[in-house]
């Protein structure tokens, strides 16, 4: 009984609002006490956790970065960049900025790209800068949203053309379980005519955006 004083430990900590990090580091440390364990060895096992999953740590290290960035003008650089294309609307650069998603999701570079690493610092302005291009006025969050919008649908259509991604492998499981072999690579192709379709239906989307802009909605 004395190990479930880790869950007392969670409850505690969440309701007079303590860094959960803490909260959760302190519950495993109480609890494997609780069983008989070395604090070397409880030690021993958080290490090996961190290095087992060190990659969920990198944000911690990108968003520093892209703050630097930010800070030192690379919105505006950004919408420099986009300013000097010719032709460039809304609709084109983020229907552009799809099939690079996606192309990207399909080789298994899923981090490579989303909200934090390159919608909100370098995507959505680039955006706005093509509505400015245009002569448009890109006021609220209309840009931004569809950018975002972009972003996830790109991903989440493209990562399936990836044999080793986690969805991939979660349905070869799941049909195996009801008798159905398929191999991985089977699943995957299939899933190519889904993120063609999502590319068309995205894309009219998009040339939609740009009809409203055009027409001040």
């Amino acid at each position: 009984m004395l190990v479930l004083c880790g869950i007392a430990v969670i409850v505690a900590g969440f309701l007079l609002r303590f860094n959960p990090l803490l909260v959760v580091a302190l519950s495993a440390l109480v609890t494997g006490l609780a069983a008989g364990i070395a604090p070397l060895v409880i030690l021993a096992a958080f290490g090996k956790a961190f290095n087992e999953n060190r990659y969920v740590t990198v944000i911690y290290i990108v968003l520093p970065v892209i703050g630097m960035l930010e800070r030192h003008g690379l919105q505006e650089r950004a919408r420099l960049a986009i300013g000097k294309l010719k032709g460039a609307t809304v609709g084109r650069f983020l229907t552009g900025y799809l099939m690079f998603r996606q192309l990207t999701a399909a080789l298994g570079l899923t981090s490579i790209a989303g909200p934090a690493q390159s919608v909100r610092p370098l995507v959505a302005p680039m955006a706005e800068a093509a509505a400015e291009a245009q002569g448009l006025s890109p006021g609220g969050d209309r840009i931004p949203a569809m950018a975002a919008a972009t972003d996830n649908i790109g991903l989440f259509f493209g990562e399936d053309i990836f044999i080793a991604i986690g969805s991939i492998l979660l349905m070869k499981g799941v049909l195996e379980g009801y008798g159905i072999v398929i191999q991985p690579l089977h699943l995957s192709m299939w899933a190519i005519p889904t993120a063609i379709a999502a590319f068309l239906i995205h894309g009219f989307r998009l040339w939609l955006l740009d009809r409203r802009l055009a027409r001040g909605r």
